[in-house]
């Protein structure tokens, strides 16, 4: 058993919406958390069909409960007709509700009752390195942190099924798409820009596909949280800033098995992105589980200079290397982003085990980072 960081008792002011993507293990951790709680699991094909006919049901169900009773409704978007019961029984009997699902799109695109405010979106995210012990980044680098891959014996087979499952599931059968074999080519064609600056166009010509289309798939992957855009930082002092966002997928895993990387070697850029994109996918959970009320974002000028991450109003700026030495060479982007903006804490995540300080700038070796961000922040 895993303890997840996440704990869902802290989040219930009220009701919540619990978002995740496929397999970040949103079911495990409600069973885990709420052993004896009243559970609603839609993924039963008796009770979907049932609630689907008759969503009163849920009501009778649940109106002689004592008022304020926690449900939780596990895969809530499979049967989106119950939220008109959930907001009634919020309103009437005070109830608690726990709303799971992975797709906040069907939601939205069927125009269902999204309950007017009261229920909050919690998100889930696939492992962290401060769940897992004896956590191995050669493993984390390659096969990513979904939970079932992180673990399995075989992570490429688990892998292909999910890619597979995800398309047939979330994309086919809600048809999201008119042209299944484009939006196949896309995830292929995003994977191979994963953590670059997105440009609509270009990947509208390796698709066949208008810019347009490609904007709505981009949609697609972020309303089924398998991905989401980091924005350029925006506060212009002397240097003219490149303002075109940033794409990544949720897990690093996922990429990788998109682009058909097997073995990645230190030293090789493709280690270097993976690399990179796990320290994002860390901090980026970091951000949402603590709460944070600052930006991520990433710095870059027009002539080339670059800042991996900036959190907030330049308070912290991180540059990711996956380099078992830091030299100056690779300070350029700091030392420049530290001219504009002097107070900020400047670090570079590395492979290095030495950890130290060249000037103002901290050197970090990767794991003690990720220990630290878990245990004190930033």
């Amino acid at each position: 058993m895993f303890n997840r960081i996440l704990q869902i008792e802290k989040e219930l002011e009220g009701s919540v919406f619990f978002f995740g993507a496929r397999q970040t293990g949103k079911s495990t951790v409600l069973r885990q958390q709420f052993p004896d709680t009243l559970y609603v699991d839609l993924l039963d094909s008796n009770l979907k069909s049932r609630f689907t006919r008759r969503p009163y049901l849920l009501y009778e169900m649940l109106y002689d409960k004592a008022e304020g009773t926690l449900v939780i409704i596990d895969e809530i978007p499979e049967v989106p007709e119950l939220l008109n019961e959930v907001h009634r029984l919020i309103s009437e009997r005070h109830h608690v509700f726990i709303l799971c699902g992975s797709s906040a799109r069907k939601l939205k695109r069927r125009g269902k009752n999204t309950l007017g405010g009261r229920a909050l979106p919690v998100y889930f995210y696939p492992f962290v390195s401060a769940e897992i012990p004896d956590f191995d980044l050669e493993k984390a680098i390659t096969y990513g942190m979904i939970p079932s891959h992180y673990l399995a014996k075989n992570p490429a087979r688990q892998l292909e099924a999910y890619i597979q499952v995800y398309l047939k599931e979330e994309i086919k059968e809600e048809a999201l798409v008119r042209n299944l074999n484009s939006f196949q080519r896309f995830l292929e064609v995003a994977a191979l820009t994963d953590g670059e600056m997105v440009n609509y166009n270009n990947i509208a010509s390796d698709c066949g596909v208008s810019a347009t289309t490609v904007s709505s798939y981009f949609d697609i992957l972020e309303d089924t949280l398998v991905g989401y855009r980091i924005p350029a930082f925006r506060r212009v002092i002397k240097r003219k800033l490149i303002q075109t966002p940033r794409f990544y997928y949720f897990d690093v895993g996922v990429v990788n098995h998109l682009l058909h990387r097997k073995e990645l070697v230190r030293g090789t850029p493709e280690y270097g992105h993976a690399f990179e994109h796990l320290v994002i996918q860390e901090l980026y959970a970091w951000m949402h589980y603590s709460h944070s009320e600052e930006n991520l974002s990433y710095w870059r000028t027009y002539t080339g200079l670059e800042v991996d991450v900036v959190i907030g109003d330049a308070r912290v700026a991180i540059e990711i290397k996956s380099v078992e030495e830091v030299m100056s060479k690779h300070l350029k982007g700091l030392k420049a982003f530290g001219e504009e903006h002097p107070s900020s804490r400047k670090m570079i995540v590395s492979l290095d085990p030495i950890n130290r300080r060249i000037g103002d700038i901290e050197c970090v070796y990767v794991l003690d980072f990720f220990k630290n961000l878990w245990k004190e922040g930033l």
